[in-house]
């Protein structure tokens, strides 16, 4: 008989986002204002490096944390943004989802608890349990997606190992408040957690008075992971390049677990990322800002108001059981099959009841999508 294969990995579900998505394809007008991707094409100036290396023959392996020039060039740019990280501190990876698991990786024991609070990505849930870990969900949902310490510390126990967080969030696009980073800082000192700080949306804010957990607490500098991308601010979602930084020590078990897993991302895409640095994404951002008012407008005329506006990232979270009293889950279904519009449900985030409404579609599509919306919500 043949051996069983990993009960790790046979026991994840495809990802729900991915399926949502797939329904909405099957329809072939269908608006979807579901997947979390900009919707413009990487600037000009960034792809031509990668044409520029080609030329150069920028073919061969490369260092397996990305080239000097690279990594002090991310060095520098983070430090623009007042957290110090050395060269040697700072690794490219495929994308922020592989700093994720090589995170993980190096971090988990079988049966280590992370706390995650959610609404959350599903890619944190996926990725402990990918590493035998335990998932520990916190529900932010009735505390206005902010962190309670007290609800917090109750979840503590000898298995906790770290905390994952990210602010600008998604799905809601909410900024976490000091008290909540405050609260986030205190447990993991107390009781020496590690904090996983998933900052890829941290260009994409709308609001003075924004602070990244790192530099609110450069103390617990010692158990801090941050993780960043070029996918969301530079609209670079197919190169699949980002980048994390940790203290020494912690950083040299993290870039084991990256170097054995992928051994580095391409070379001729690491002067691009250089350049991508260079490239303003404000442009960008206060598209996103028109489009996120034009949507809260539309919203509030069809009585489905966010439970918080949105202060960073391309998402709102619509409470759409408590508006119309259907499951979050039929819901999104129904208004692809009946109103050609994509929509996730909360339960893909840990949170049913909700749905999100991505906006990072071009005026004219998201227009039409939020006309349809009204028309079918209006229509229940």
């Amino acid at each position: 008989m043949l051996r069983p294969l990993n009960t790790a990995v046979c026991q994840l579900q495809p990802s729900g986002i991915r399926r949502i998505n797939m329904l909405a394809a099957r329809r072939g007008d269908c608006i979807p204002l579901a997947l979390g991707e900009p919707d413009f094409d990487t600037p000009r100036a960034i792809s031509d490096e990668v044409v520029a290396a080609l030329d150069r023959g920028e073919t061969h392996y490369p260092p397996n944390n990305g080239t000097r020039e690279l990594r002090s060039a991310l060095s520098s740019y983070m430090e623009q943004q007042g957290l110090a990280y050395k060269p040697e501190e700072i690794a490219l990876t495929a994308g922020a989802t592989e700093a994720i698991t090589a995170t993980f990786l190096a971090m988990l024991e079988p049966g280590d608890e992370v706390i995650i609070p959610v609404p959350a990505f599903t890619l944190y849930e996926a990725s402990v349990r990918l590493c035998r870990g335990v998932p520990v969900l916190l529900d932010t949902s009735r505390n206005g997606f902010q962190i309670d310490e007290a609800s917090l510390r109750a979840l503590v126990t000898d298995a906790t190992k770290a905390i994952i967080i990210c602010t600008p969030g998604n799905p809601t696009g909410c900024l976490l408040d000091a008290a909540s980073i405050d609260a986030i800082a205190a447990v993991a000192q107390e009781f020496g957690l590690y904090v996983i700080a998933d900052d890829v949306y941290n260009r994409l804010v709308y609001t003075d008075g924004y602070e990244r957990f790192a530099l609110r607490h450069p103390e617990l500098r010692d158990r801090t992971v941050v993780i960043d991308s070029f996918s969301k601010p530079w609209a670079m979602t197919g190169w699949r390049l980002g980048w994390f930084a940790a203290d020494a020590p912690v950083f040299a078990q993290i870039a084991k677990a990256h170097q054995y897993t992928i051994s580095s991302v391409p070379a001729f895409t690491m002067s691009a990322a250089i350049r991508a640095l260079k490239t303003d994404p404000a442009p960008m951002l206060d598209i996103y800002r028109a489009r996120r008012d034009r949507v809260l407008r539309a919203l509030d005329t069809m009585g489905l108001s966010p439970a918080v506006v949105p202060q960073g990232a391309f998402y709102v979270f619509l409470p759409v059981t408590e508006v119309t009293g259907i499951d979050s889950q039929e819901f999104c279904e129904r208004a692809i099959e009946e109103a050609g519009v994509g929509l996730v449900p909360g339960e893909c985030f840990g949170t049913p009841g909700f749905a999100r409404l991505s906006y990072c579609v071009a005026d004219d599509a998201l227009d039409e999508g939020l006309r349809r919306l009204e028309r079918f919500v209006r229509g229940l």
